[in-house]
C-alpha cells in the first residue's frame, strides 16, 4: 500500500512538473480587458506568419529589479514565446544580463541600448541603481532598436514595429507635395517617423513632372500657403480618375493666440475641393468639449499667476463615427478647426470620419479671443459638425478616395510633440487608404482613456470598492 502512494505521489509531482515545463511554451491567458490588450492582434500573426527568415531579438534586462520592474520582464518573455509559437519558431530571442560583465554591458550600450536609474528599498533604505530594460531586433543585416521598455511601453506594437521594419523589403511610396509653402518634411517628424516603418515618404513636386508617378500609393497635401497652378491641380484630378488616393489637411482659418485674433485663409486649394464636392467654411468651430490653455491673470495685489482655462477653439474630440481610420483612437485635439461640408454636385459619397461633440457652435472670422470668457450653454446649439471625412468614389472611380481635414496642424511637430492620438489618426488613415500592413489595428491598441472625473457617482464609486476589495 506504502509502494502505491510513493509511486501516485510520484506521478503526480511528474505529471504537475510535465505541465508547468510545458506552460512555459504553451499558456492560456484569460484576457479581461476592454481592448484585449493581452489579446495578440490580427495584425501581429500576419506578420509573423509572412517572416521569410528568422529574426533574432536579444532583451537586455538586468537581474534582480524591483517587482513591478521584473514583472515588465516576465510580460516581455512572455510576449516573445507567443511570438515564436505563432511564428513557428522564426522569432528566437535569449535574455542577456549586462550586470554579468564589462564585455555584455559594453554590448548593450553598443547596441543602442543604455541603462537607466531605478529607484529601490533595500533594507529600509532607498537608493538608485542602474539597469538595462531593452531590447535589439536583428533580421539578416538589418537591425532596429527598441531602447527601454517600461510599465507604460506598448509592448506589442513596439516589437511588431521593430520586425516590419527590419523585414520589410520593398516599401511602397507616399508622395509628400511640396513647392507651395507647405511645411517641410522637418516639421513632421513624428508622423514621418511612423509612416516610414512601412512606406517611404518622398517629395513630390508636381511642377516638375508631366503626371503624378504610379508608384505613389497616396499623396499628403498639407496647408499649401501659396496657390497652386491650374495644371497641378489638373494633375491630381488625373491621378484621382486612375483611383489614386489624396489627404488634403487645410487651413480656412487662423488663430494667433500671442495677439488673441483670429482671421480667415484665402487659398485656390478651396475651389478645387469645392469642385470636388468638398466645402470647407471659412469660419471657427467651437467646442464645449475642448483642451485648455495657459493665461497669465493678475491676482489682486502685485503679482500675476498663470492659470488654465478651457478654450474652445481648440477642439477635443474623444467620440468618433464608426469609420476604420478612427477605430481605437481615444483623444484627437484639433486647433482653429472649420466645418465640411459635401454637396452633391461632386461624384462619390461623403463618409465622416472627424466630428465634434454634441455641444459645438461656429463664429464668423476675423475675430478676437476674449480667454476670460464666460461660456454657457447656449453657445453650443450645433451637434457632431464635420471636421474630417472622405469622399469615396471622386472622380467616378471607386477606387478613388480624397479625405479632407480642416485643421492642417493636428500633426505638425515644429512647436514641440504632437498628442499620440493625432499621429495615429494620419497614419491610420494613410494605412486605410492603402490597406498594406494592417498595423493600423495595433497602433492605437492599448488601455481605454477614460478619465474617472467623467463617470457617473454610482460607477465611480462602484469602481473604487471593487478595485480595493476584489484584490
Amino acid at each position: 500500500m506504502k509502494q502505491d502512494r510513493r509511486i501516485s505521489t510520484l506521478l503526480i509531482i511528474g505529471i504537475v512538473a510535465v505541465i508547468f515545463l510545458l506552460s512555459r511554451q504553451y499558456f492560456v491567458r484569460l484576457d479581461l480587458t476592454e481592448d484585449k490588450e493581452y489579446t495578440m492582434s490580427k495584425a501581429t500573426k500576419t506578420i509573423l506568419r509572412g517572416l521569410e527568415d528568422p529574426v533574432d531579438v536579444k532583451a537586455y534586462f538586468s537581474d534582480n529589479l524591483p517587482a513591478d520592474l521584473e514583472r515588465v520582464k516576465t510580460d516581455f518573455e512572455n510576449l516573445l514565446i507567443e511570438y515564436n509559437n505563432i511564428s513557428k519558431g522564426k522569432v528566437k530571442y535569449r535574455f542577456i544580463n549586462p550586470g554579468e560583465s564589462p564585455e555584455k554591458e559594453r554590448e548593450a550600450g553598443q547596441n543602442g541600448i543604455q541603462p537607466v536609474l531605478i529607484n529601490v528599498r533595500e533594507k529600509d533604505e532607498a537608493s538608485q541603481k542602474k539597469a538595462f530594460m531593452g531590447a535589439v531586433i536583428e533580421y539578416g543585416d538589418q537591425k532596429e532598436v527598441i531602447p527601454f521598455i517600461g510599465q507604460e511601453s506598448a509592448m506589442e506594437y513596439d516589437l511588431t514595429t521593430a520586425i516590419k521594419k527590419v523585414s520589410v523589403k520593398d516599401k511602397p511610396s507616399l508622395g509628400l507635395i511640396q513647392g507651395h509653402g507647405e511645411p517641410a518634411s522637418s516639421e513632421m517628424v513624428q508622423v514621418l517617423q511612423a509612416l516610414g516603418v512601412t512606406y517611404k515618404v518622398e517629395n513630390l513636386n508636381l511642377a516638375a513632372e508631366p503626371s503624378v508617378p504610379e508608384r505613389f500609393q497616396a499623396l499628403l497635401l498639407v496647408s499649401p500657403a501659396d496657390s497652386i497652378p491650374d495644371e497641378q491641380f489638373q494633375k491630381m484630378n488625373d491621378y484621382l480618375s486612375k483611383g489614386g488616393k489624396i489627404i488634403a489637411a487645410v487651413n480656412a482659418v487662423n488663430g494667433d493666440l500671442s495677439t488673441a485674433s483670429g482671421s480667415g485663409v484665402q487659398s485656390n486649394v478651396f475651389p478645387w475641393l469645392a469642385s470636388l464636392g468638398v466645402n470647407v467654411q471659412p469660419t471657427f468651430v467651437i467646442d464645449a468639449s475642448c483642451a485648455k490653455v495657459t493665461v497669465q491673470q493678475q491676482h489682486t495685489g502685485f503679482f500675476n499667476f498663470a492659470s488654465q482655462i478651457n478654450f474652445p477653439y481648440i477642439p477635443l474630440i474623444s467620440k468618433f463615427p464608426d469609420h476604420p481610420a478612427t477605430k481605437g483612437l481615444e483623444a484627437v485635439i484639433f486647433q482653429f478647426a472649420s466645418p465640411i461640408q459635401f454637396t452633391s454636385t461632386g461624384s462619390g459619397t461623403f463618409v465622416p470620419m472627424v466630428t465634434t461633440s454634441e455641444k459645438a457652435g461656429v463664429q464668423d472670422a476675423p475675430l478676437t479671443f476674449d480667454v476670460q470668457r464666460r461660456w454657457t450653454q447656449a453657445d453650443f446649439p450645433m451637434s457632431n459638425i464635420v471636421l474630417g471625412g472622405v469622399v469615396e468614389g471622386v472622380k467616378g472611380n471607386p477606387e478613388a478616395k480624397l479625405v479632407v481635414f480642416s485643421d492642417s496642424d493636428f500633426f505638425i511637430s515644429a512647436r514641440g510633440d504632437v498628442n499620440g492620438d493625432n499621429v495615429n489618426l494620419l497614419v491610420n488613415t494613410v494605412e486605410w487608404l492603402c490597406d498594406k500592413s494592417g498595423l493600423a489595428e495595433l497602433r492605437t491598441k492599448g488601455v481605454v482613456y477614460r478619465p474617472i472625473i467623467a463617470m457617473e457617482e454610482g460607477q465611480r464609486a462602484m469602481l473604487k470598492y471593487t478595485n480595493f476589495f476584489l484584490p
